[in-house]
């Protein structure tokens, strides 16, 4: 997958693609930070999303607990199974809201 990359869809949407690794997520913060922050409700594609380690988990955790904070609405779709397995392993997954498809 490579490159991580942030794109905004229009009407709150957007893809997240890429490796979300240790070295890649720093990139991705201060972006995700200022888009997400302009929408009441958001929903984030991870079809896109190739590797993921706990530095990718943090990144999306901390994206949801910000617009939880703020009270607006995240959601992610299409999470990786390794997505999945991670936020289990660190207990963190009810914190972040997923949908199939």
């Amino acid at each position: 997958m490579g490159a991580p990359h942030l794109r905004d869809l229009g009407g709150g949407r957007f893809e997240l693609g890429g490796d979300l690794v240790f070295e890649t997520v720093p990139e991705l913060l201060a972006a995700g930070d200022a888009a997400l922050a302009a929408q009441a409700r958001a929903e984030l594609d991870l079809a896109a999303v190739g590797r993921i380690d706990s530095a990718g988990v943090a990144l999306l955790l901390e994206w949801s607990l910000a617009a939880r904070r703020a009270g607006r609405a995240l959601r992610y779709r299409n999470a990786p199974p390794a997505l999945a397995a991670l936020a289990g392993l660190a207990e963190v997954d009810a914190l972040m809201p997923t949908a199939n498809g």
